[in-house]
């Protein structure tokens, strides 16, 4: 027992001794020296070292004792370092006075920040900054915190700077003159501030697209635009630029980091018709939107706890879209290629930036603004994929619309058929009994037109029908109706026009016609002639087949009379038509 008490207090004797040199050198540990020695001040990174303190709360004097890490003044520390202090020796090496300006630009997203000088070992000054209760202090100028430093010639001060952030700890340090120190602060945000009017622009362009066309896609790509949006600019501090926007009212935003994801896998399931057609694929996105939908819900009651898992989440959500667009594109999906080309990007970006977070990568402007970059890159990959799915869908609706003209009309002749005149007949009649205006048909039929297909082939009557066709149309306005009814026969019907003017238009007609002969070859020529019947609609029939019949029977007396001419119908049936009213 007694051997035991010695080896007990040699251990603690040896642990006193070891606990003692480690401070004596911690407090001796002299901070990298950054020299002033020229009036121009503009030192975008320097050396600098880092201690990650346990509490937010740890005074300075013991801050001191501690040993610091050497590194470099843009700092990428991940999760575990929410407190962390940064040190370094500032000296002027001229023989005049300098005033230097510490710039701290990340500090929107921090929780609080602050500045302590020492000169020979004694602090002179110290600002603090609590993002959540700002008031009137001038050191917070916008996004950033600036701290200026007035050096007299040779003099060394030495700076510690303590960074309190919510969740991940990032941010860089520069020193500049004050001339330097405004072009700072006028340039800064610039490049954010594209990315949001570009995004910007797509929000509005969807906005009105869905206006137009009525598609979810649209609504769900507008809301993923604006979670990237508030994101970006909440993430690179344009809002706290812009609108103040610091602390703990701040960070509740950051949860469009988890709304963005989730209005993207509804983006998929509308664009891709994942429901309708990939049960397994709708299945996955959406497993995957109600994990994100439940930390979404739980940030409105801990932020914090819901963005911890905000960095997995966004993985997993990478991974199993990706995979659900290159599954759609292995089974044909015409959309999914250009899908997973943007998703790719979107992955990579993402992917630097959550290394990034995790101090895994150093800070860079690649590794600093990945997400956003992965953002932009994706979002104008889906504006493409909005568009490609809008001209996939006029070129389906234009090959219906193909569909349907043909349908109504006659493939030789290019006129309509018996089908459309029967449709357009009886817009037309409802039109002419609304303003009581007067409305004729005109049946045509090419004489002796089995002769000439007989005599000279087919070809040569199919001459004849096109000839035919060609003058009818260049004889009627738009607002009548010509069509085909098939072989030789032709019918007209004009609006607006009586029985007197139809007759003298079907004899227009019918000279013309004559008055055009067909060349055979290059001596011979045939001359065809038409036989037509004219007849005025009774606005008070049930029908506009009345009045066709009429017509026919006109014809028929055309062709028993010789041919080559036009008859009206009879007048006596008219006339019985119009008593009978």
């Amino acid at each position: 027992m007694g051997a035991f008490s010695v080896w007990l207090r040699c251990f603690m004797f040896v642990a006193v001794v070891v606990g003692a040199i480690h401070n004596s050198s911690a407090a001796t540990q002299q901070a990298p020296l950054v020299e002033i020695t020229a009036p121009q001040i503009e030192f975008e990174t320097f050396p600098l070292e880092y201690y990650v303190a346990p509490d937010p709360t740890t005074p300075l004097a013991k801050i001191k004792t501690e040993r610091f890490t050497p590194y470099q003044s843009k700092l990428a520390l991940g999760t575990d370092a929410k407190t962390t202090w940064v040190r370094f020796r500032l000296r002027n090496a001229t023989q005049q006075q300098q005033r230097a300006f510490v710039h701290f630009p990340e500090a929107y997203h921090n929780r609080s920040v602050a500045f302590f000088k020492m000169s020979q070992q004694q602090l002179v000054d110290q600002v603090q900054i609590d993002l959540d209760n700002l008031g009137d202090t001038p050191y917070m100028i916008r996004d950033q915190a600036v701290y200026d430093v007035v050096l007299a010639p040779q003099e060394t001060v030495t700076l510690y700077i303590q960074s309190v952030s919510f969740s991940h700890q990032w941010f860089s340090l520069q020193i500049y003159d004050e001339h330097h120190s405004r072009q700072a602060l006028a340039s800064s945000q610039t490049d954010i501030a594209v990315m949001i009017g570009i995004l910007l622009a797509l929000i509005v362009f969807n906005f009105l697209l869905y206006f137009s066309s009525r598609s979810l896609e649209n609504v769900y790509y507008s809301l993923y635009l604006i979670s990237g949006a508030v994101w970006i600019a909440l993430s690179y501090g344009l809002l706290a630029n812009a609108f103040g926007m610091y602390g703990t009212f701040a960070l509740h935003f950051h949860l469009s980091l988890l709304s963005m994801p989730l209005f993207l896998i509804f983006f998929m399931i509308a664009i891709f018709e994942t429901k309708q057609h990939y049960p397994t694929e709708h299945r996955v996105l959406r497993l995957l939107s109600l994990l994100i939908a439940a930390d979404l819900v739980y940030g409105f009651f801990d932020v914090v706890g819901a963005l911890r898992h905000a960095s997995s989440l966004a993985g997993l959500m990478i991974i199993l879209t990706l995979s659900v667009g290159l599954s759609l594109w292995r089974k044909g999906h015409p959309l999914a290629k250009f899908f997973v080309f943007g998703h790719v990007f979107f992955f990579i970006f993402n992917a630097v930036a959550v290394l990034y977070y995790k101090a895994i990568l150093d800070f860079s402007y690649i590794t600093k603004h990945g997400v956003g970059i992965g953002i932009m890159l994706e979002a104008l990959m889906l504006a493409f994929i909005v568009a490609y799915r809008i001209k996939m869908l006029e070129q389906v609706k234009a090959g219906q619309e193909q569909l349907r003209i043909e349908a109504q009309t006659d493939a030789l002749t290019k006129l309509h058929n018996r089908r459309y005149f029967s449709q357009r007949a009886q817009e037309l009649l409802a039109r002419a009994r609304a303003k009581q205006l007067p409305l004729s048909v005109i049946t045509i039929d090419i004489d002796h037109f089995k002769q000439v297909n007989d005599e000279h082939g087919h070809h040569v009557g199919d001459q004849v029908i096109v000839q035919l066709a060609e003058l009818l149309r260049s004889s009627t306005r738009s607002q009548d109706v010509v069509a085909r009814f098939g072989g030789e026969e032709f019918v007209l019907l004009l609006y607006r026009t009586s029985l007197d003017e139809a007759t003298q238009i079907a004899e227009h007609i019918r000279y013309r016609f004559k008055a055009m002969p067909s060349k055979l070859n290059a001596e011979q020529e045939l001359v065809v002639t038409l036989s037509a019947g004219v007849a005025e609609v009774d606005l008070n029939a049930s029908s506009i087949e009345l009045a066709l019949q009429e017509a026919d029977a006109a014809l028929y007396e055309a062709k028993h009379r010789g041919r080559d001419q036009v008859q009206v119908a009879k007048a006596q049936l008219q006339n019985e038509r119009l008593s009978t009213a």
